[in-house]
C-alpha cells in the first residue's frame, strides 16, 4: 500500500518550493515521484508547427514537473499538520494510512 495516493494533499518540505501545499495529480511508484498541482512549475519552448491543417504558433508551455517522494509529507485531513504516514490494520482486516500525529485513520 502506498503512503501517498492520487488526490491526497501534501506538503513539500525540501528543495526550490518549500512550505508549499498542493494536490497530488499523479504518482510514479516506479521512479518513486509524484506530480503536484502548483508546485515545480517547469516551462517549455515549442517550435511553430503544422497540426493537421491548422497552424499552431510557437509557444512557451507552462506544466507542472515531478517531484521526489522524499521531499513531500502527507498533509492530514483531520489535524491539518504535515505528518508521517502509518498502516493499522482494522477489526475486519482492513488495512489503512494511519496519521502518526493524531492517530486518526486517513481516507
Amino acid at each position: 500500500m502506498q503512503r501517498i495516493k492520487k488526490g491526497d494533499q501534501i506538503e513539500v518540505v525540501a528543495g526550490k518550493d518549500v512550505g508549499e501545499r498542493g494536490e497530488v495529480l499523479s504518482v510514479l511508484p516506479k521512479e518513486d515521484r509524484v506530480v503536484v498541482q502548483g508546485v515545480n512549475l517547469l516551462k517549455k519552448h515549442q517550435k511553430a508547427r503544422q497540426a493537421g491543417r491548422q497552424q499552431v504558433p510557437a509557444q512557451i508551455v507552462e506544466f507542472n514537473g515531478a517531484i521526489h517522494l522524499s521531499n513531500v509529507m502527507l498533509v492530514c485531513p483531520s489535524c491539518g499538520k504535515a505528518v508521517r504516514v502509518g498502516f493499522r490494520t482494522r477489526d475486519d482486516e482492513y488495512k489503512v494510512r494511519v496519521c502518526r500525529k493524531c492517530n486518526a485513520d486517513i481516507e
